[in-house]
């Protein structure tokens, strides 16, 4: 009867454990249906979730309380209630009847065995067979009799029907559990040294065949010994689960309602009798005897395995290392860990066992493959949020959230790039891949920290290893992949906008390095680097003073990394295959929408290992960041229509964008993310105070800055263009001409919307789309694809004045800024993406020095 928890038996709130495979009550078998569904683990075997949200976890220690009240309902609850407790008994039958057959499994075998004993040749003793197979006759006997009873009623169902007194009868007889639990142990220890004397009983032990269902008596599953003796226990944890189920939907009313009351009594009673005695003789089947084995950290991470991406949950013990998989059981319901691969901590390193030895190649998705994942999700979102608001069916709703998670999972699987490895002193490698350099430094820091108290190797029986994985079920303390689907609808969903980082100075170094910070923010479940300050040489006390805008898309944490700048490259640490700058120190702080609001610069003091980071932040939401600023004055450039600067300059293409275009083109090509590497904020807006003013030494200027904050001048006069380069007026146009179906049709629209632009807008348009061009040849260096450029200045380009912004809205119901963006972003992107794409387009080169310097007005 009924939640496993091989660890802790228990009858409270506390209990995490898997829910009973027969919980068939409507709130519970809805939640757990919509958690399968909606959480593909994506592995290499059949989908299954991880774990259940906090809200159906919510539920679950609700039931499990110990609350012995029935909720008062309508008479319409009151009727579905009743119908419910077939359901319920239904799904009790079905898991009796599987139990039973688990129990047949086992007593299959003890009859020649027995029968042997007897023999000159004996495979076990009598002796051993009577304590490796201890009560389960008796446990045979005891279901069968209930099953027998309960099928019958559940088949004559009305809603009088009793079904207490079999339940009653069944708690009063736990008692046979008890004295199956005390001999465990040493059954379990009896069949270990039984199968390593006796070959014969090794193979029946690893081959005890269970039938499937009652449908399909001839069609059999393989299990082992040690499975099928953990049966009852995982069984007796399940008693009071079962109980609370069915008192749910049985009214006060009810003749059955005092005898399940009372069998819920006698349960919860018989396990909290036993829970201490337990408790230690569990631990000792992980643990040498006088050791104390605890859970310090785990998290789900992609493990690299033969060129694929599987994604495990990793488990750091105080004694060892631990990769598991999430698996099914057969049933589809209850979940089990199955250990992949364990290391000792004392033969863990993470140093090359042989310096020539290859890191294994690491698949890489394409940029744009993955930022097609986020457009899908937050198109996704909206879809939801429009449901919701339409009040829509519960079904349109859930299948929309099972596709969210499906994209979600595959982000998170296909995203990380960064090589976390361990070895084993046995010559054994494996190889993680995370996004962040964060995550990694913990691991490794939490590890060697732990290393310091390891003295010996040893090596788990395969007993002690099913005991020590069956434990992580319960141990775990990350339920979830960190997907948005597993958040309540009241969470927080995250920062939309722009956040504006002062990196100011650090202190607490010990000795003079040469240092540098780089900046990270969650985004879509995973960390991602999005600035870098330059390296502060040879001192104790960098003074950085560099500004950055970081765009955030449902950002909740800023984490800066402080390193230590290697020049010699004979003392670089040589770990997972490449060269790395050292970790000084690392922290984090938690965005909170709420003090972020005032628009106020900020400061913050982050504490790293004795290591003191200052810093200001500032945040902007897109509903503020995006719109387009006219400027007060029309003698600069920015802020000012690109019609006026031309014809003030008598060129047709401003200086700014020829001047910016020329020094990337002469230093920036070969820049890894150029354009998308955020520049230092103070340069640039340095530069762009040089261009308004019409500062004769501005191109000295630029030669002497990061390129990237040339490339960020760039993008911020396109982004302050009081109207977009493609007009306000044609925005709309091109929005609908890249959602025409026919190739034809599509070409001929959108070259005529082109060729419609002012001219000014057009060659100037053709000028950037030439550079851009040449910027993804060079994408092999760069890691500039088409699609990221598009990705970058799509919006940049297109996105238009707010008074004329085409998003569609329910003028009672307002858009979210994450509306906005799944609905404009993906559209302004594929409307620049085709134009790069398209092969027709004549460019500027051939007319270069009459376009851009004619002085026609």
């Amino acid at each position: 009867m009924l939640g496993l928890s091989p660890i802790h038996l228990t009858n409270d709130a506390s209990f995490s454990g898997t829910p009973p495979s027969y919980a068939y009550d409507a709130d519970r078998a809805e939640e757990q249906r919509r958690h399968h569904d909606m959480m593909p683990y994506i592995d290499d075997s059949p989908s299954s979730s991880p774990h259940l949200s906090s809200k159906s976890r919510g539920s679950r220690d609700t039931l499990s309380s110990g609350s012995l009240e029935s909720t008062k309902s309508s008479e319409p609850d009151l009727e579905k209630g009743l119908e419910m407790r077939k359901w319920v008994l239904s799904g009790i039958l079905a898991s009796e009847e599987t139990y039973l057959s688990h129990l047949e499994a086992l007593l299959l075998p003890m009859k020649p065995l027995k029968a042997a004993a007897t023999t000159s040749q004996p495979v076990l003793t009598s002796q051993q067979i009577e304590t490796i197979f201890f009560k389960v006759p008796e446990l045979y006997e005891i279901h069968k009799e209930f099953y027998d009873g309960l099928f019958p009623r559940v088949q004559q169902w009305s809603h009088q029907q009793r079904v207490g007194d079999l339940f009653q009868k069944l708690a009063s007889q736990l008692g046979v559990y008890r004295a199956f639990v005390d001999n465990y142990e040493v059954a379990m220890e009896t069949a270990e040294k039984c199968c390593q004397a006796n070959a014969q009983f090794a193979e029946i032990s690893e081959n005890l065949k269970a039938r499937s269902t009652k449908d399909s008596k001839d069609q059999t599953t393989k299990n082992s010994l040690e499975t099928l003796l953990y049966k009852p226990v995982d069984r007796v944890t399940r008693s009071t689960l079962v109980l609370h189920d069915l008192l749910k939907h049985t009214p006060v009313t009810h003749p059955d309602h005092p005898l399940l009351q009372d069998a819920l009594r006698i349960s919860q009673n018989f396990l909290s009798s036993i829970n201490e005695e337990i408790t230690p003789r569990r631990q000792s089947m992980t643990v040498k005897k006088g050791e104390h084995r605890q859970l310090l950290k785990d998290s789900f991470m992609v493990e690299l395995v033969e060129g694929a991406r599987k994604l495990r949950h990793v488990f750091l013990f105080t004694d060892l290392f631990l990769c598991a998989k999430l698996k099914k059981q057969i049933g589809g319901k209850s979940q089990q860990y199955d250990c992949k691969w364990y290391i000792p901590l004392t033969d863990l390193s993470f140093q090359m066992v042989d310096e020539s030895e290859a890191v294994p190649n690491i698949p890489l998705v394409p940029d744009e493959e993955l930022d097609a994942m986020k457009i899908k999700i937050s198109q996704i979102k909206n879809d939801i949020q429009r449901e919701k608001r339409a009040n829509k069916g519960s079904k349109v709703i859930e299948r929309l959230k099972k596709k969210l998670s499906e994209q979600e999972s595959l982000l998170l699987l296909m995203s990380p790039n960064m090589a976390f490895r361990v070895h084993n002193r046995n010559g054994k490698s494996y190889t993680f891949l995370i996004s962040s350099d964060y995550e990694r430094a913990e691991w490794r820091e939490n590890i060697r920290e732990q290393q310091k108290k390891c003295f010996k190797s040893f090596s788990l029986t395969s007993v002690e290893l099913q005991m020590l994985t069956n434990s992580c079920v319960k141990l775990q303390t990350v339920h979830n992949i960190p997907l948005t689907i597993n958040k309540e609808d009241d969470e927080s969903p995250g920062l939309y906008g722009f956040l504006n980082v002062i990196v100011h100075s650090a202190t607490g170094f010990k000795q003079s390095s040469n240092l540098y910070c780089t900046l990270e923010v969650d985004s879509f479940g995973y960390f991602v680097n999005k600035a870098k300050t330059r390296v502060y040489r040879d001192t104790t006390e960098p003074n950085w003073n560099e500004e950055f805008e970081i765009e955030l898309e449902g950002s909740q944490t800023l984490r800066i990394l402080c390193y230590e700048k290697c020049y010699n490259k004979t003392k670089l640490t040589k770990e997972d295959g490449e060269s790395t700058d050292r970790i000084m120190g690392k922290g984090q702080i938690q965005l909170d929408p709420q003090a972020l609001q005032d628009k106020d610069w900020q400061r913050t003091v982050i504490s790293m290992n004795g290591v003191e980071v200052k810093l200001s932040v500032k945040f902007t939401s897109r509903e503020f960041s995006l719109k387009r600023m006219p400027s007060r004055k029309q003698t600069g450039v920015f802020g000012v229509k690109i019609a006026i600067v031309t014809k003030r300059e008598r060129s047709k293409v401003p200086y700014i964008v020829r001047q910016c275009v020329e020094e990337i083109e002469r230093r920036g090509m070969e820049e890894v993310g150029i354009y998308r590497v955020s520049g230092v904020a103070t340069d640039i807006q340095a530069l762009k105070a040089a261009f308004d003013v019409n500062n004769k030494d501005v191109s000295v200027m630029m030669s002497e800055m990061d390129v990237n904050a040339i490339a960020g001048t760039l993008k911020l006069y396109f982004r302050e263009l009081p109207e977009p380069l493609f007009t306000d007026e044609l925005y709309p146009n091109f929005a609908e001409g890249i959602a025409l179906s026919d190739p034809v049709a599509k070409e001929s629209c959108m070259l005529n919307l082109l060729l419609s632009l002012p001219e000014p807008n057009l060659v100037t348009f053709l000028f950037l789309l030439d550079h851009l061009k040449r910027v993804a040849e060079r994408e092999s260096i760069n890691k500039m694809s088409l699609h990221n450029l598009a990705t970058v200045f799509g919006p940049t380009l297109l996105r238009p004045s707010e008074k004329d912004s085409k998003i569609p809205a329910n003028p009672t119901q307002p858009i979210t800024m994450t509306d906005s963006w799944s609905l404009e972003v993906m559209s302004q992107v594929q409307v620049l993406l085709y134009f790069l794409q398209l092969e027709t387009i004549p460019t500027p080169d051939s007319k270069r020095q009459s376009i851009l310097f004619s002085t026609e007005v």
